[in-house]
């Protein structure tokens, strides 16, 4: 499963993520993961949520970012939900190029019982459509 949650910059997205994930820590019982572009809120999630700062291994473009994901998911099996603060610098592509990006996060999701919770800055009413479906 993805949900998005769009806003534009100084709208609260990242502390809602930052709640969800606290909560999801909270209650899960599976790994939960923080992935981010720099460890500003390292100190703010859980402390039983794996924090991860991408910008510490270099991903410099979608299929990297991927890459990264696929071998994160590929050495724990435990993960069940994977949060996603400021999506679009992460995966290095622009609002109306994350089609591929997204579809390929749904079929992992699939294949592996992962839920993405993704965080991105832009006007939730101008969402391509691929990215309106999972708004929350």
């Amino acid at each position: 499963m993805i949900q998005v949650i769009a806003g534009k910059k100084g709208s609260g997205k990242t502390k809602r993520l930052i709640d969800l994930t606290n909560n999801t820590a909270r209650e899960a019982e599976h790994d939960v993961v923080f992935l981010d572009d720099d460890n500003r809120y390292m100190f703010d999630v859980d402390h039983k949520v794996r924090f991860i700062n991408a910008e510490d291994y270099h991903i410099h473009s979608s299929d990297m970012f991927i890459g990264f994901l696929c071998g994160m998911l590929s050495c724990n099996f435990d993960i069940g939900t994977v949060f996603i603060d400021a999506f679009l610098d992460l995966c290095h592509a622009p609002l109306e190029e994350t089609e591929g990006v997204v579809k390929t996060l749904a079929e992992l999701g699939e294949k592996h019982s992962v839920d993405f919770v993704l965080s991105l800055s832009a006007d939730p009413d101008m969402l391509p459509d691929h990215l309106k479906q999972y708004l929350i």
